[in-house]
């Protein structure tokens, strides 16, 4: 008892030390993580590989992120209710999260756009039949101001501050009235979250429209490459030779490749990603990704425990995901293209260690390689040259050599 005392002492101190300041601080894979994460205590299985990309994406982003989640491990440990792992920072902002089915996640969160947009769009009519008032010269400011990073967003909101308190002291109803609606002005992220069973298999005709749409909304894929939740069976995420439910003798057909039917479309931006193998590039895609005006997608490497490896060991194991080409990295920006740029870098290097010896180290490979060593060998000769076959095509794709990160 007295212990429990003790740290409950410890831990009331703990949250009442003061947020650091990072507006002054370059935002990269060290300083993002004096941020203030607004996701904690997610109750998600020891060493979960997914939990560590939506801690960041709320440390980037969190006091105006608008998330659709998809049904999925990721929506049990995001709303087990009665208690919720998002929270609010020292201003009272936090992310708004809600819940939808398998089959229509996309088509929810693209609506959360679209809303979004056009709440901004109406407020912006409005302030603009204003701008013959006193303030017109900070009315003009707000509605010209990028809000391309979070410094941008930052000072919109300094500025929007600025309006609601001049506003508030007047005596005209209407400019009172619209002070409740010129938090629309500053820029909302909405991001689709989910699963590879959702995003590859059972919600792709959505996610799909959604990227066809041309709109402003990101899509966080957390590829455990197998369906978690409901007790692993296989999805088109499910690599060639894994053992799954569905597919006890191994899978024999190759990943279905995310990246590149989206890449396909020239107007989204596109990344692949493992955190634990390349922070810095994490990080700068999910920079990148937020700072685009359109479409985007990141696909995320995340271990699990159906994996069948020694969970505190992911991040080493991540390493060799990609250093193996099991799990290439790259960055796709259509960006570059207005630019007369290749729009697809490669991060990953080649590989340079056997992609079979990778697999040897998780149980859902080498199950197979003890009871039908022959069709494992089999399928691990096809897995080499589905690795080597890809890396050709990104090569290609890419235009010259890889290179070995994101640009600093």
């Amino acid at each position: 008892g007295q212990a429990v005392e003790r740290e409950r002492e410890n831990f009331r101190f703990f949250c009442q030390l003061p947020e650091p300041d990072c507006s002054a601080l370059p935002v990269d894979a060290k300083n993002s993580q004096f941020r203030r994460p607004l996701f904690e205590f997610s109750g998600a299985c020891a060493g979960c590989g997914e939990t560590a990309y939506i801690k960041l994406l709320t440390q980037l982003v969190g006091d105006r992120l608008i998330i659709a989640n998809a049904t999925g491990c990721s929506s049990i440990y995001g709303g087990n209710l009665p208690t919720s792992p998002y929270c609010k920072n020292g201003h009272g902002r936090g992310p708004a999260w809600a819940n939808s089915l398998f089959e229509d996640n996309a088509e929810f969160g693209l609506g959360m756009a679209l809303a979004v947009e056009k709440q901004r769009q109406i407020v912006e009519e409005r302030l603009r039949a204003q701008e013959g008032d006193a303030c017109g010269p900070l009315l003009k400011e707000i509605l010209s101001a990028e809000q391309n990073t979070q410094a941008d967003v930052d000072q919109q909101r300094k500025r929007v501050e600025r309006l609601k308190a001049e506003w508030k002291k007047s005596q005209r109803t209407e400019l009172v009235e619209l002070c409740a609606l010129l938090d629309r002005l500053v820029r909302k992220s909405v991001w689709i979250v989910g699963g590879d069973g959702w995003a590859y298999d059972i919600g792709f005709g959505g996610l799909d429209h959604a990227i066809a749409s041309g709109k402003n909304v990101k899509i966080l894929v957390l590829d455990t490459e197998v369906y978690s939740n409901t007790g692993g069976q296989q999805s088109k995420s499910t690599p060639l030779g894994a053992v799954a439910k569905f597919a006890a003798a191994g899978k024999a057909l190759a990943k279905k490749d995310l990246g590149r039917i989206a890449m396909s479309y020239g107007h989204a931006y596109v990344a692949q990603v493992a955190l634990g193998a390349r922070d810095s590039q994490t990080v700068q895609a999910f920079q990148e990704a937020e700072s685009f005006l359109g479409p985007a997608l990141i696909i995320a490497y995340c271990p699990c425990i159906a994996h069948g490896f020694e969970m505190r060991e992911q991040l080493e194991h991540q390493k060799r995901a990609v250093a193996s080409g099991y799990w290439p990295l790259y960055r796709f920006d259509p960006r570059r293209a207005e630019k007369n740029e290749n729009p697809l870098r490669l991060d990953s290097s080649d590989p340079a260690e056997d992609v079979g010896d990778f697999m040897a180290q998780e149980n859902r490979f080498s199950q197979l390689m003890r009871s039908q060593p022959a069709v494992a060998e089999r399928l691990t000769a096809a897995a080499r040259k589905f690795v080597a076959d890809r890396r050709s095509c990104y090569r290609n794709l890419s235009g010259g050599e890889p290179k070995n990160g994101p640009e600093e």
